[in-house]
């Protein structure tokens, strides 16, 4: 399935029913009085986040979504049926904005999660309510009121602890599947990843974490090169970025250095807090290079950085120091987890 990961839809709460004007007339009941009976309530519309989801791709073509009307009051003081509720089911980590006053409605981000976005509109009064000790037969009623309507924007964030971060082939689509059983397009070419993947990385017993691997970033992305910065939205939700370096490119004119400092640059001018986010350096395709060498090239890329973060060296090919770092990665996110829930 195409991912999809923006989309407009419109959605329609039901009207609600009119109120009946009605008089009870019975075989030897005189002067029966009102008994005209209220409308029933329209249906609202509701999103639902579902886990079972993850793209926006059902939006593409289906994309206006209607809750039922209320039916109207009756004799006999009947009160007209409400209209049924419409949920939308939409995969977690949807963020809901009104497209015409730019709110933020809500941000899916638990299987189940519920929220209305529309409300039905409320049912008309028949005559009944209007009767009096001075106003025996009324003739009055009201209407019910229409259902609101929205057009909203639906945004999909993926929902993350760890993003891969890097140029096109530094190895990031080949490092998510070493370290889960997620099996994106792998070629020697660049922006062979053109939407993100995610792959559940499992460590040890009941230890596991997810990963998401997101097309890769040019210099200029900014400015709209190569893919743009479109998918730079999934990595805010992770707490922790990998940032993936090719230590040994083909092409030697390709400096590391320039790539990791070309890329925090991007992410600068893309958000200021995703950009402050931990990030660790990956220097991967290190089975291309002798000991020697690579201590060599680690050594100047460091030093020139100015790096004091954690630096792991893998193949992602060989699957080299995988290992290692999937561990670091959990024992990271576990002591964040606690620090989190001890603040709670």
């Amino acid at each position: 399935m195409k991912f999809v990961d923006e989309a407009t839809i419109r959605v329609q709460a039901g009207n609600g029913g009119h109120g009946c004007l009605s008089f009870r007339r019975e075989k030897y009941v005189e002067r029966g009085g009102p008994d005209g009976g209220d409308g029933g309530h329209g249906g609202s519309v509701y999103l639902v986040a579902d886990a079972a989801m993850n793209t926006l791709a059902d939006f593409r073509v289906a994309r206006k979504f209607r809750a039922d009307s209320g039916q109207g009051g009756a004799g006999r003081n009947k009160t007209g049926r409400s209209g049924n509720d419409f949920d939308v089911h939409m995969p977690c980590g949807t963020v809901v904005h009104d497209i015409d006053t730019g709110e933020l409605i809500c941000d899916l981000t638990e299987d189940g999660q519920r929220q209305m976005v529309a409300a039905g509109g409320r049912g008309g009064l028949g005559n009944t309510r209007f009767k009096s000790s001075t106003n025996r037969a009324p003739r009055k009623t009201t209407n019910g009121t229409p259902g609101e309507s929205r057009h909203l924007k639906l945004e999909l964030k993926v929902l993350a602890d760890v993003g891969l971060l890097g140029m096109p082939n530094a190895g990031k689509s080949t490092l998510i599947s070493a370290m889960s059983q997620a099996r994106p397009r792998i070629a020697d070419y660049p922006f062979t990843t053109l939407h993100p993947n995610l792959g559940v990385v499992r460590v040890g017993m009941l230890q596991s974490f997810v990963m998401a691997d997101i097309p890769g970033l040019i210099e200029g992305a900014a400015e709209g090169a190569g893919l743009g910065i479109r998918f730079l939205k999934h990595l805010q939700r992770t707490g922790l970025l990998l940032h993936v370096v090719d230590i040994a490119p083909v092409d030697t004119r390709e400096d590391p250095v320039h790539s990791v400092q070309a890329l925090e640059l991007e992410l600068g001018k893309f958000s200021a807090e995703l950009a402050e986010k931990p990030r660790w350096l990956v220097l991967n395709k290190i089975d291309l290079l002798d000991d020697e060498t690579l201590v060599l090239i680690k050594q100047d890329l460091l030093e020139k950085l100015h790096w004091d973060g954690p630096v792991f060296a893998v193949s992602a090919a060989t699957g080299e120091g995988t290992e290692a770092l999937g561990q670091a990665i959990m024992r990271e996110l576990e002591i964040r987890r606690e620090a989190d829930e001890s603040e709670a």
